[in-house]
């Protein structure tokens, strides 16, 4: 499912473009993740699951200057539309997703099964044991920043590999996840192609009215900001993470890290 590495740069290369903004948001809907409460604000619904990540800039000091230039990026999109259309994410949760894992029904379901999450845990830990040979060699993960990319219920920034090792290393990393017998006797399997991106807010009140060329407009005169401003995320690592919705992702002490 996971494109090989000059697949994946011409595709992504493009979701900053005002040609694909245009496509994008004619298709835009209300997330799921984020409901009205008595006072129209909107309020993370439950959403458990597992996922594998780079620790949430609340743990990760050393990409500090990375996530607030997101922040800035998060408060200026805030500030730009119209209250309620975007439900921005915790700052503080703001992470590269490397590998979903569970979630929503199908993790209610396996979690009806004794030990299931113990089960989840002892396997991924041995296979971050097995990939350390091929996936740690002692540097991190580059990534660029690229641009505001449209999804079909979120803005997020997407990423683009510094280098065709950093690529190899991840797509190599998320065949160990999703080719393992444990895992795959769990039911976790991959269900998306690898889109590297960290979103920034979900899509709240889509009004009918919504000016869709303007939006496109505002997207792209933030992309403008970044063009000679070089900016980067090193991943030093991936962790087991837990989530019970969208705005917070944790772990015990014990659970599977593996240092890259």
């Amino acid at each position: 499912m996971d494109e090989s590495y000059q697949i994946y740069l011409n595709r992504v290369a493009r979701l900053p473009l005002p040609a694909t903004y245009q496509s994008q948001v004619q298709h835009i809907q209300e997330s799921p993740k984020f409901k009205p409460d008595e006072s129209g604000e909107r309020q993370p619904v439950p959403f458990p699951g597992y996922t594998v990540i780079t620790p949430p800039w609340g743990d990760d000091s050393e990409n500090s200057t990375f996530y607030e230039t997101l922040k800035v990026c998060q408060d200026q999109l805030l500030q730009q539309f119209d209250s309620g259309f975007l439900v921005p994410v915790p700052p503080e949760s703001f992470h590269l997703t490397l590998a979903d894992l569970i979630w929503d029904s199908a993790y209610r379901h396996a979690n009806q099964k004794p030990a299931f999450e113990e089960h989840l845990r002892s396997a991924i830990g041995k296979i971050f044991e097995q990939s350390k040979p091929s996936i740690s060699l002692g540097h991190p993960l580059r990534w660029q920043l690229l641009g505001l990319i449209v999804m079909p219920r979120a803005i997020a920034v997407g990423l683009l590999p510094k280098d065709e090792e950093t690529y190899e290393r991840i797509l190599q990393f998320r065949r160990f996840i999703y080719q393992n017998p444990g895992l795959i006797a769990l039911r976790v399997e991959q269900q998306y192609r690898f889109t590297a991106h960290i979103t920034l807010g979900y899509f709240g009140n889509i009004s009918p009215d919504l000016d869709r060329q303007a939006l496109c407009n505002k997207l792209s005169e933030f992309n403008d900001q970044w063009v000679e401003n070089y900016q980067e995320l090193l991943a030093h690592r991936a962790e087991l993470r837990k989530f019970d919705d969208m705005t917070h992702y944790y772990r015990g002490p014990d659970w599977p890290v593996l240092e890259f």
